[in-house]
């Protein structure tokens, strides 16, 4: 899977302008250069350059370089699954959108929501996930990957039917790239509630609080 440049910046590099920005966050704050040990040093110069043109100094980076031991491993986890995954970009997108809403995970939703428009995901999908509801005009993978993750997600068991599906549609390897979205976009999720990123403007909609069940 291969996203162009632009969109990369996108994914982790958000300017924060305009009416309705949100507060920068406390927790985490950015890091200067000169307070960077020569371990954190090396990762940020690494994550830097092309394809990522990421910063140390951005959600969820800066709260990845504070263990420079376990910084590396997690942007190759996310270097495998943004550019060499078996999934095309719309699916890929797709699940992250669903791991967002599982946990209103706000910043999360607004980085990825254009790239899953650009991607082809349609809106009216989007929105009912992000309703909480199954969407309603998904395509035929697209269900089969919904079905899967809310499998895991609500009933902690995927059973023999929702695998059968998944695998005609992905195969093992994609099933397992499917588990990797999520549990990796679960872990960025889970870094940004804590850090207190919510989307620091309102260019897209924000996910609005699901009802108690």
């Amino acid at each position: 899977m291969r996203y162009p440049g632009v969109a990369l910046a996108v994914l982790f590099t958000v300017a924060i302008s305009g009416a309705g920005r949100a507060a920068e966050p406390t927790r985490f704050v950015p890091l200067k250069a000169d307070e960077l040990t020569p371990p954190q040093k090396e990762w940020a110069d690494a994550i830097a350059v092309p394809p990522r043109n990421a910063k140390f100094t951005n959600p969820p980076y800066r709260a990845y370089i504070r263990n420079p031991e376990l910084a590396p491993k997690l942007s190759a986890m996310s270097d495998y699954l943004r550019w060499n995954s078996s999934l095309p970009a719309r699916l890929s997108e797709f699940a992250i959108l669903i791991t967002a809403r599982q946990w209103t995970a706000q910043y999360e939703w607004f980085a990825h929501y254009p790239l899953a428009m650009k991607a082809g995901l349609d809106p009216e999908v989007a929105s009912d996930i992000a309703n909480g509801v199954r969407p309603k005009a998904m395509k035929d993978d697209e269900a089969a990957l919904y079905d899967l993750a809310m499998a895991l997600y609500r009933d902690k068991k995927v059973s023999d039917e929702i695998y059968r599906v998944a695998q005609q549609k992905f195969g093992e390897r994609g099933i397992m790239d499917i588990i990797g979205l999520i549990g990796y976009y679960d872990l960025v999720s889970m870094t940004l509630i804590t850090m207190q990123a919510d989307a620091p403007n309102d260019s897209v909609p924000p996910l609005p609080p699901l009802a108690a069940k």
